[in-house]
């Protein structure tokens, strides 16, 4: 096999990857069996696909993969080649440029600090805050998390895309007690297209105030902890405990069992793939959702 063949290989499975990667059925774990598969290893995990009704309730993935599949096969390989590389110049350019929005744009002015505050956050950590939404250019409030889901602060996990990219990085290194003021750049909140209140290109403005900051429920070492029975598994039973305990042991008052079932609901919706009740070490995964 000459090099020109091997190149035209990975420029093919690199196009049918991103096919892939870009569907919002990336961790289906269904597997079909017919004639031919496509087999694509991703985080650890292995992707089957091939079935023309293995569809998704607004598009189907897999004839996306076989018509990527056929253009590739019949456009000229220079063609191919030519374009591939002008898609990697393009992705350095964004990364790059999303890079410096990152470091740049999101500004952080601290407002409170309290006396003890040696215990700060990281990414993976569990989150409980309070925060108003502003938007910058008329001083309009578009979201108040005391007034949604019965006013209880918000838990999140920290870095991981529960929250818009640029709050999620503000939140960095706080600790319990701190309040924040963020102004958060189009780029890193709802972009171009907007969501709900917020118009298109809009920057936004967060008042954050931080109630508690714990070991999140994604790390291997939490998961020895929920898994009081050392089974491998983790039930729902003890993921409400492990939160209870976290919760209370930062000097917050008990909640009502429902404050905790809302948010091992969240867990498993997320992580029980299978939906057989039960998260394993495989399933522990990280949240990978961008919204408020």
């Amino acid at each position: 096999m000459d090099i020109m063949t091997q190149l035209w290989g990975s420029i093919r499975q690199t196009m049918i990857d991103r096919t892939l990667q870009n569907s919002r059925w990336r961790h289906a774990r269904k597997r079909f069996f017919t004639d031919r598969h496509y087999t694509i290893e991703e985080e650890g995990r292995h992707l089957h696909t091939r079935s023309d009704v293995f569809c998704a309730p607004s598009e189907t993935l897999v004839p996306r993969i076989q018509f990527v599949d056929m253009m590739m096969m019949m456009l000229p390989k220079s063609l191919v080649l030519n374009l591939f590389l002008c898609l990697q110049i393009y992705n350095v350019i964004v990364d790059v440029t999303v890079a410096v929005a990152s470091i740049d744009d999101v500004k952080i002015e601290v407002l409170f600090t309290p006396e003890d505050c040696s215990k700060k956050s990281k990414k993976g950590d569990l989150m409980n805050a309070h925060y108003d939404g502003y938007l910058a250019k008329d001083g309009s409030q578009f979201y108040c998390s005391r007034s949604d889901k019965a006013g209880h602060p918000q838990w999140f996990v920290l870095g991981v895309g529960q929250i818009i990219k640029g709050l999620d990085m503000a939140l960095n290194d706080m600790c319990a007690g701190e309040k924040r003021k963020v102004t958060v750049p189009p780029e890193l909140a709802f972009g171009e297209k907007g969501k709900g209140p917020v118009p298109p290109n809009a920057t936004l403005i967060f008042d954050v105030e931080l109630y508690s900051v714990s070991k999140g429920p994604r790390s291997l070492e939490s998961f020895r902890d929920i898994d009081l029975d050392d089974d491998k598994v983790l039930t729902r039973d003890e993921m409400t405990f492990y939160f209870k305990v976290e919760y209370e042991r930062d000097g917050s008052k008990p909640r009502e069992d429902s404050f905790y079932e809302r948010m091992v609901n969240d867990v498993f919706q997320k992580s029980d793939h299978d939906r057989d009740g039960l998260i394993t070490v495989k399933e522990y995964n990280i949240y990978e959702h961008d919204e408020l």
